[in-house]
C-alpha cells in the first residue's frame, strides 16, 4: 500500500482560479438552505480575486484540500475566505488555516487579524471563538446577520 503524500501548503497561482472556485462553491452550499441564497463567496470572481489578495492552498499531492484567501491592510490581516473541501471539514485544516495566517500577520508586522462571517453560520463562529477570536459588531446584510470578529496576537 502506497504511502499517502504530505499535507503541504502552496501559494496559489492565477492558474488555481477554477480549482479555488469549485472548492468554494462546494464548501459553501451546504449553507445555501439555511440562508436561502448562496454565500458571496460563491459567487466571487476568483480570477480578480487571486490579482487582489493573497491565496495559500492546502493539498495533499494534487488534491486541493482547503483555502484561504487574505489582505494585508495597514493595520491588520484580513482573512476575506476560508473554504475546506466537505468531506474533510471538522477534520482540524481550517484551524491550520487560521494558524497560516497568523504567521502571515506576524511576519507582516501585524498584530490583528479581522474577518466577517453570517451569523446562521454558527459553527464557523464556534471556531473562530475556539481559535481565540472575538466578536467585534453585528449588523444586518441580506435578510441575515454579518459577524465581526477579530484576534488579537501576542507581541512578545
Amino acid at each position: 500500500m502506497a504511502a499517502l503524500p504530505p499535507t503541504a501548503f502552496r501559494r496559489a497561482t492565477p492558474a488555481d482560479a477554477t480549482a479555488i472556485r469549485t472548492l468554494v462553491r462546494e464548501a459553501y452550499a451546504r449553507w445555501v438552505p439555511l440562508i436561502g441564497r448562496e454565500p458571496l463567496p460563491m459567487r466571487a470572481d476568483y480570477d480578480d480575486a487571486l490579482r487582489r489578495h493573497r491565496f495559500d492552498l492546502l493539498q495533499r499531492g494534487p488534491t486541493l484540500l482547503a483555502v484561504i484567501e487574505t489582505a494585508l491592510r495597514d493595520d491588520h490581516l484580513w482573512i476575506e475566505n476560508i473554504a475546506v473541501r466537505p468531506e474533510r471539514q471538522g477534520q482540524g485544516l481550517g484551524r491550520q488555516l487560521l494558524a497560516a495566517a497568523e504567521v502571515l500577520a506576524r511576519e507582516a508586522g501585524r498584530a490583528e487579524l479581522r474577518l466577517l462571517t453570517n451569523a446562521d453560520f454558527a459553527s464557523n463562529v464556534a471556531l473562530y471563538e475556539r481559535c481565540g477570536y472575538a466578536v467585534t459588531a453585528r449588523e444586518p446584510f441580506l435578510g441575515g446577520v454579518t459577524v465581526y470578529m477579530r484576534k488579537l496576537l501576542r507581541t512578545t
